[in-house]
């Protein structure tokens, strides 16, 4: 069982994968949710596609003044060492992560990184969607504000510690 990690939940702007708007991390160890972290980040490239906004709600206006992803990085690497990283569709958020390290041409930490989406699918194949709020709710847990991204994290970080 895993007991020790950070959940991690990324938003972006417009389809490119290094257009990250907000991050939100839950650390967790011993089983415990011991810190968390929520930060806006001015994307890049800076531009947001309406669908985008329509989904997370977060405009122009409240990342004008956002620091930029290796600003906001940089606050919270240290906290992360040693932990694996856990994302509801990590495909998704390692392939932002991946791509903002290359955009800035910062070396990539090799992070371990689970799923609980793909796990998920195996704890529960009876549901018809394994959408995050469809399976934090199978958990028992009720996400309140989905997809923003802090939101996210706790209700991944819920979810991994009852199936991985």
């Amino acid at each position: 069982m895993l007991r020790d990690f950070a959940a991690i939940d990324f938003e972006t702007a417009n389809g490119s994968r290094t257009s990250i708007c907000s991050v939100g991390i839950v650390i967790v160890r011993d089983g415990k949710i011991t810190d968390s972290f929520y930060r806006l980040v001015r994307p890049t490239p800076n531009y947001y596609n309406y669908n985008n906004i329509r989904v997370h709600g977060i405009r122009p206006d409240d990342t004008e003044n956002a620091k930029h992803f290796p600003e906001v990085w940089e606050e919270i690497a240290s906290q992360l060492q040693g932990l694996p990283l856990v994302a509801h569709n990590k495909s998704f958020d390692e392939s932002c992560l991946k791509a903002a390290f290359n955009h800035y041409e910062i070396p990539y930490p090799n992070y371990t990184f689970y799923c609980t989406l793909q796990a998920s699918r195996k704890a529960f194949p009876y549901l018809e969607s394994h959408r995050l709020n469809i399976v934090a709710a199978e958990c028992d847990y009720h996400l309140e504000h989905h997809h923003h991204a802090l939101s996210d994290a706790e209700a991944c970080a819920q979810i991994a510690l009852l199936i991985l």
